[in-house]
Order: C-alpha cells, then structure tokens, then sequence
C-alpha cells in the first residue's frame, strides 16, 4: 500500500482547512434565517469569511484542531497495525507542516508531546467487512471547547428551568433542550447534536459521536427519532442564545439521534456538542495501494465562496491600542466594537497557572490578554501565527479576577464569556471582557502583523505567552466595568424560554 501515508495526510488536511458541503449548508441557511445586522449575524458573516479563507490557504479552519477520532473499516485479514502506524505517521506530519496543533498533553505532567501523539492519541476504532478490495477512513476533528459541553444523564432527573425527565422519549427530550441551554456560546455556537439513548456510561457517548458522522441534511429512519430531532431544532433556535451566544435564531444546526440497548437499571442520554466548525470527512481507499478511490461527505465541485458583508467592522467601531487607561476602559460598554491595534499577549489555562504562582515574565500592566492557543510556526528565527482564534474563557473563570488585579490588565479576550467571579473583577479594578469570535482562526490570523516575542515556551506552543502585534483586531465588548454582562443576560432570557417547554409533548 505505497500511496497509503499521502492518502491518510491529504484526509487529515482536508478535514482541518475544508468544512464538509453539508455543513456549509447549514451554515448558509443559519445566515439567510439570522438578522445580519444583529450581533450574531454579524458573528456568521465572520464566520462565513473564515470558512473561504481557510479553504483558500490551506490553513485550519479553528486553530483548536481538536481531537483526531479515526474509524477505519478494513477487509478481513488487512493488516491493520501497518494502517495504525500510517496514521500515526500522518497526524505527525500534519502537525509539523502547521495543519494540526500539537494537543496531545501528558495527564500527569502537562507536557505537551509536539506531534499529537502519545498514550490514547489519536483514537482508533477498527472494523472489519466482507469487501475485499476497499478500505474506509472517516475521520472527526473535534476541538476541547465543544468537547466540554458534552453531557450525560442518567435518567430519571431533575432538570434546570425543565423539571423532572423520566424514561421516556419526553425525558430525552427535556434533555436535549437542556444540553443546548447549559452550552449557551461556550461550544461555538452555532452547534450540532450526536445523541446516544441508552448503552452504558462508555458506549453511549461513542454511539452519540457516532451520530455526527451522518449528514447533517439526511433523515432519520426511525419515525419518532425523526420526530424528535425536528422538533429539537426548532425548538432550540427558538431560545434566543444564537450564535457565539449573542443572542438570536442560530443556534443549533444539526440534531442526530441514535438508540442502542441498555441495561433494565440504567438509562442514559449522551450527548456530543460540536462546534459550527464541524470537521468530519472521509475517504475509501483501495486495499491494494491505498489510493483514495473517492471522498466521502464531500462533493466533486468546489465550494461556493460564503463571506457575505463585512462582519465586525460594518458598523461604528472604536479603537484601542495598549496600554490601555482606566478611565478608556470605563467607558466602554456592552455592544460597543472595538478594533485592537498594538500589543496583544496571550494567556490560557497554564498561563493562569503559572501566574498564580509566579511573577509574569513580561509587564501586563495595561494590556490585553488573550486567551488563545494559536498554530504556530518556525521560519527562520522567527515565528509565523498559522491560526489564532479565541479559546473558551470559561475555564479561567476561578483565577481571572485575581490575575486582573495583581497584574494590572484592563481587558481580558477570549469566546463565551465569563461568570460573576470575573464580572465583579472586571468592575472593581476597572477592566472589560473582549469576545473575539470562536473558531475564526485564519480571520484573526490575517489582523495578526508580526510575532514579537515569545514566553513559557516550555508549556508547548498552545500555553506558551505569545506577544503578537496585531492591526483591526476586531471583538465585541461582552462585559464591562459597570457589572454589566451581555452572557448572564442571555442566560437568563433563554431559561425563562426553556420553562415554557417543561410541559409533556411525546407522551
């Protein structure tokens, strides 16, 4: 099988720069329903802009390139160690040409092993069939920030704003309504459904991924299946959480529902979210070369162009370049754009950690800190930011207002937003949250002039503090320093609207 490895590195490539037609499609309708003025529509028209860049450089749709999930279907007898070496080779080499980010990280250490590789990495499920001559790959890359937002019950339950869920079709649904509330934008929404019920703890979230390998168009072939997943998208772009969770109609894009077995005393509903960056293909290999004899999820024509309008920057805007001033950030509220110029550093969840407990490396005194976890780069003695969208900020929700403090800062950036811990920070010390826009990467990359300098290196690429020079680096101002907070607000309408839906429907 000598054309084996280039079939595995062009799928890897494929699926981390080019969405699959389908959920180009579904994009394309969550556009045509969103008020393009509104500050979700204006999120899908950066979106949309950043979908035909990456597809236009080869460069990966969200700088998160998540988690590579391969299943392959071999003849009998295939010699399925050698494919498993092949893919390994791939994803390394994916990740060494900029493709991939390095995200495979030592549990116990924290160390990142630089090529996406280690205990676990990357997941492999083989199967096997009667054809003799063909071998299917298909492939999920599914970024941590969607991943987080996974959800599991065990049923019966008490639900947030929805009450009890028993053991029955109407119990999933409550929970199927409620695994779209609880994400809100922190999994990139607009977000798709793969839905288990019943299996055990295990097999229920593998068959829930399972159901983001259909197309997000088809249709379900079991009635009440069908039914309820119809039901469950319109019901969930009725919440008002919207896009990135700015509020509005396009929330979710798909809903796959699945059934397997289950024990007499458990009842489960799994559910994978995945992000609007929904990265799945496939290919059918000949068993003989591994040659790719034909793509699977994907058309022969190329993609349309789907940028429509000028996102962020359509309407009035301000300008910041750090240091920024008290009384500059004081003045900014909740829906003003601001473009960034200068100086941004970038911080995530081993920043945080390291900043707790040790002296910052460089002065943030004023600054922005971004928490992003970018695709980077060696060129000469330099370095070249290959993606660089916005990380869940979330996840920095017990350290940010301490960090503020102690260093000074005076906006905090990232995807989601933040809870009342942050908030309260944001209002005494006289700072703003800043959401970028999650999973545009290459948008953000092209605003992105020069790489300064570089921090902690040693915490591997994604966690080390990058100084970027940045020019019209655009994000909305989602909480300020007067406690207002445009997430809380949104969080709040949507669960007055999930409590409308508490009563029975499939009974």
């Amino acid at each position: 099988m000598e054309q084996l490895g280039d079939s595995l590195l062009k799928l890897i490539i494929e699926t981390s720069t080019n969405l699959p037609p389908d959920v180009r499609r579904a994009m394309a309708r969550a556009m045509g329903e969103e008020d393009p003025k509104s500050r979700s529509g204006q999120a899908l028209s950066v979106i949309a802009s950043n979908i035909d860049m990456a597809a236009e450089c080869d460069g990966p749709v969200c700088q998160d390139t998540g988690w590579p999930s391969f299943y392959v279907t071999t003849p009998i007898g295939a010699d399925q160690l050698r494919i498993e070496d092949a893919i390994r080779q791939a994803i390394a080499e994916a990740t060494r040409r900029g493709k991939l980010r390095p995200n495979s990280v030592d549990s116990l250490t924290g160390k990142n092993s630089g090529d996406n590789l280690g205990p676990g990495t990357p997941t492999l499920h083989f199967h096997q069939w009667r054809k003799d001559d063909e071998i299917e790959v298909k492939l999920l890359l599914k970024g941590g920030g969607c991943e987080n937002k996974n959800i599991q019950y065990s049923l019966p339950a008490e639900l947030a704003h929805l009450g009890r869920a028993d053991r029955n079709l109407d119990g999933v649904r409550k929970c199927l309504l409620h695994a779209v509330w609880q994400a809100q934008g922190h999994g990139c929404s607009a977000g798709a459904l793969g839905v288990a019920i019943g299996g055990d703890r295990v097999t229920g979230y593998e068959h829930a991924k399972l159901q983001l390998f259909r197309p997000l168009d088809d249709v379900n072939p079991d009635s009440k299946l069908r039914e309820l997943e119809e039901y469950v998208m319109k019901v969930a772009n009725a919440l008002g959480i919207g896009t990135m969770g700015f509020g509005g109609t396009a929330t979710l894009i798909g809903c796959k529902v699945g059934a397997i077995n289950r024990l007499p005393a458990s009842f489960f509903v799994s559910v994978a979210y995945d992000c609007w960056a929904f990265r799945r293909l496939g290919v059918v290999l000949d068993a003989r070369t591994g040659a790719i004899r034909r793509w699977l999820y994907k058309d022969d024509r190329p993609s349309a162009p789907m940028a429509r309008g000028e996102g962020l920057t359509s309407g009035k805007t301000i300008s910041l370049q750090a240091p920024l001033s008290e009384a500059q950030v004081r003045s900014l509220k909740v829906g003003d754009i601001v473009l960034i110029n200068g100086m941004l550093y970038t911080g995530r969840d081993a920043v945080h950690h390291h900043l707790m407990q040790h002296p910052s490396p460089v002065d943030l005194r004023g600054q922005i800190l971004y928490h992003c976890g970018p695709v980077v780069l060696k060129e000469g003695s330099g370095w070249k930011i290959n993606a660089a969208g916005p990380t869940t900020s979330m996840r920095e929700e017990p350290y940010e207002s301490e960090i503020i403090g102690r260093y000074g800062l005076r906006a905090v950036m990232g995807k989601g937003g933040m809870g009342p811990k942050t908030l309260a920070g944001l209002k005494q010390h006289g700072a703003v949250y800043l959401n970028a826009i999650g999973g545009a990467a290459q948008y953000y990359a092209r605003c992105i002039e020069k790489v300064e300098g570089v921090d902690l290196l040693d915490l591997g690429i994604p966690e080390a503090i990058w100084h970027l020079r940045v020019n019209n680096f655009p994000a909305i101002v989602t909480m300020d320093a007067a406690g207002n907070s445009l997430h809380a607000d949104v969080e709040g309408a949507s669960a007055a609207v999930l409590k409308t839906f508490a009563e029975p429907v499939f009974v």
